[in-house]
């Protein structure tokens, strides 16, 4: 009862803080709201609609534009005030959980959350259809690739776009006749006719198609791709990296010291940043360290599995996405679990990593640096990242073997030194600063061509000094 309450409350305040904020952030995000009349009577939806009205929708077509109306909705939540975008914040590089903080997201019901950290949608278009053997190792190892979600069950941005509509935990819509009932009333539903026909809504599952292939074809835009980040600029030589960004980037890409380019995959030898999305799209364990925040997590008999527990797209029974191939829910039958893939999750793009806090499927990390520090040290101090330093608490021991421990940096032992000292962690986050979207050029005349709304902060970001590095860091 009193975690619950606690949990409420912190609900409460992270709505109290946003609405705050929309004063300071509406001046200079508005442009030319048009908010339905129910949205006038609810802040949070105006202030969303705010977030929509800072995009630059010139370049988009109908579809498009009636995607992004769709993404920025918070009256198609069930009760109204969650969109798309409270998880998928324009100013977070479409991130933030719906403003909480403890690492997963607040549903449309303040004592509903998550029990995963909402990833960035950015520069998802290019992800290929889930494969068990669609990725290849270092060492020639298969590895499952692919897919939309944390585990995969989406195959595409159609299947991936309504899953959330349907989610108790999230916006929490009966069925589909019910969302569409909402989607007919709006204030931009003359506009979904003229894309979609006149009698789009004579039948839900077909209108709904609709919904999904426009919230699919406004994320394939370059509001969610602009490659304008310092590192782009880079790779067209229109910039160079500082010395500790250099060497940052020759720590990220080399096996025996982070290692990171095995699974967050970079093209330096290309001159088109398009080839450098730092992911693989593989799956990995990385026996994280079990988040106490998470309210589902209260009971220690529930355990994320990941992988393993992937079930194929079925729209909770809501239906077909337009596209999709998907049985109807009710003669889906989830698939044999594969014990091999179980504590596996997909490999997330770097792409604007500093605005995207927290960390991990779980959000167990707030801190990028601190993320980075976990990679190193996992496995030579134990202590630091787990209880009594019995590593991988958030996975039951029969599955510990899905573990990499062996790829670098995770193949030192206890008390062995790290891979990655102290000032190389250091070079890997400045590194890591330059993936940031939005980046001007020193000596640009304009701004830099980018649909993304960025925060203040990430124009040309920098990593924070050592020197000023919080205490509670310690040595890693």
């Amino acid at each position: 009862m009193i975690l619950g309450t606690s949990y409420r409350i912190l609900a409460m305040l992270s709505r109290v803080r946003l609405i705050l904020t929309m004063a300071a952030l509406a001046g200079c995000l508005l442009v030319t709201p048009t908010p339905s009349s129910r949205a006038q009577d609810i802040p949070h939806l105006q202030f969303v609609s705010a977030l929509a009205d800072a995009i630059d929708q010139t370049q988009l077509t109908p579809r498009e534009r009636l995607g992004l109306r769709l993404f920025f909705d918070a009256s198609l939540s069930e009760p109204a005030g969650v969109a798309c975008a409270s998880c998928h914040d324009p100013r977070r590089a479409f991130t933030g959980n719906n403003s909480t903080m403890i690492g997963v997201a607040l549903g449309s019901r303040s004592d509903q959350f998550g029990t995963r950290d909402a990833p960035t949608i950015m520069y998802l278009a290019t992800t290929p259809r889930f494969s068990r053997s669609g990725a290849v190792d270092l060492d020639g190892k298969r590895l499952p690739a692919g897919g939309h979600f944390w585990d995969g069950r989406a195959d595409t941005l159609e299947e991936q776009a309504t899953q959330p509509f349907f989610n108790a935990v999230e916006m929490n819509n009966a069925d589909t006749p019910a969302l569409i009932a909402k989607v007919a009333k709006s204030a931009y539903a003359g506009a979904f006719r003229a894309v979609w026909g006149e009698r789009i809504f004579d039948n839900a599952e077909t209108a709904l198609g609709a919904v999904a292939a426009s919230l699919a074809a406004f994320e394939r835009t370059r509001v969610f791709q602009p490659f304008s980040s310092k590192f782009d600029h880079v790779m067209r030589g229109q910039a160079k990296f500082s010395e500790q960004e250099q060497r940052g980037l020759n720590l990220f890409t080399l096996r025996q010291k982070g290692n990171c380019a095995q699974c967050h995959t970079v093209d330096t030898a290309s001159g088109n940043p398009q080839k450098s999305l730092f992911t693989d799209f593989s799956y990995r364990a990385l026996g994280l360290p079990r988040s106490q925040r998470i309210p589902r997590n209260a009971d220690p008999s529930f355990v994320d599995l990941g992988l393993c527990e992937r079930v194929p797209v079925a729209l909770n029974g809501q239906g077909k996405a337009a596209g999709s191939s998907a049985t109807p829910a009710a003669v889906v039958r989830p698939p044999g679990q594969d014990p091999a893939t179980c504590g596996l999750f997909k490999t997330p793009t770097l792409r604007n990593i500093t605005v995207t806090a927290p960390y991990m499927h779980n959000g167990v990390f707030d801190d990028l640096r601190d993320a980075v520090t976990f990679y190193a040290t996992r496995d030579t101090d134990p202590a630091r990242w787990f209880p009594a330093g019995k590593k991988f608490n958030d996975l039951p021991a029969r599955y510990h073997s899905n573990v990499d421990v062996d790829n670098p940096p995770y193949q030192r032992r206890q008390n062995q030194p790290p891979q990655l000292s102290n000032e190389e962690i250091d070079d890997i986050v400045a590194f890591l600063y330059t993936l940031t979207d939005g980046y001007a050029p020193p000596g640009s005349t304009r701004e830099v061509p980018s649909t993304m709304v960025t925060p203040a902060q990430s124009r040309n970001p920098k990593p924070p000094s050592t020197a000023s590095s919080p205490a509670s860091r310690g040595e890693y």
